[in-house]
């Protein structure tokens, strides 16, 4: 991994960006790599594994029980995580290229954390069932940022109220973001990923 401080998987590709991938609790950098390659065709993708194990299952923070953050962790690992990324943007020859996110449910609340804490390091995040994450005050500037948010009705793991908590969150520090509820739990469906794909033809370079 060329000295570079997280497992990862690197693919290149032509377009003027960069695509950070972040999985859900257990995956790998291998998990959403096909997912962003049908998505988001010919753009360099970065996907780093998860420092933090539970039972052995990586993810990007702890958790102290399910639904409850380990927040001072979070912060130690969002800033680890950032390092890392703009390290790697160095290593791979894409410096000054604008970094979106894509994660998915503990990715997805990583990236959140990305843009709450970090926000000079994304220029938007596709955001598959996330919670807010954390409350940072005073709340970053994040105008100018494009974030999408795709929620599941039926989701134990992302209630309602702790995904507009993070619409609110997002929305107050100025970031333009869309929202999408879909009729499904934890898991993606299809119909979703569309939407997913025609939000990212229209922010990505």
């Amino acid at each position: 991994m060329s000295g570079l401080s997280f497992v990862h998987r690197f693919e290149p590709g032509p377009r003027p960006c960069l695509l950070l991938l972040l999985h859900g609790t257990g995956g790998n950098e291998d998990d959403l790599v096909p997912l962003a390659q049908r998505l988001a065709p010919g753009v360099p993708l970065l996907a780093p594994r998860g420092k933090v194990l539970e039972n052995g299952a990586p993810r990007f923070f702890r958790r102290l029980a399910p639904g409850v953050f380990d927040e001072a962790d979070l912060r130690v690992q969002a800033a680890d995580l950032a390092a890392f990324v703009g390290a790697a943007q160095g290593h791979y020859g894409l410096e000054g290229l604008p970094v979106y996110a894509m994660g998915y449910s503990n990715g997805a609340n990583m990236a959140a954390a990305l843009l709450l804490l970090h926000p000079s390091l994304l220029e938007g995040a596709l955001l598959l069932r996330p919670v807010l994450p954390l409350r940072p005050h005073p709340l970053p500037d994040l105008s100018g940022k494009a974030v999408y948010v795709a929620a599941g009705e039926k989701d134990p793991w992302a209630p309602r109220e702790r995904v507009e908590a993070l619409l609110e969150s997002l929305e107050r520090a100025g970031a333009r973001v869309e929202a999408a509820w879909w009729p499904a739990g934890h898991a993606l469906e299809t119909p979703e990923l569309a939407a997913a794909r025609a939000w990212l033809a229209r922010r990505l370079p």
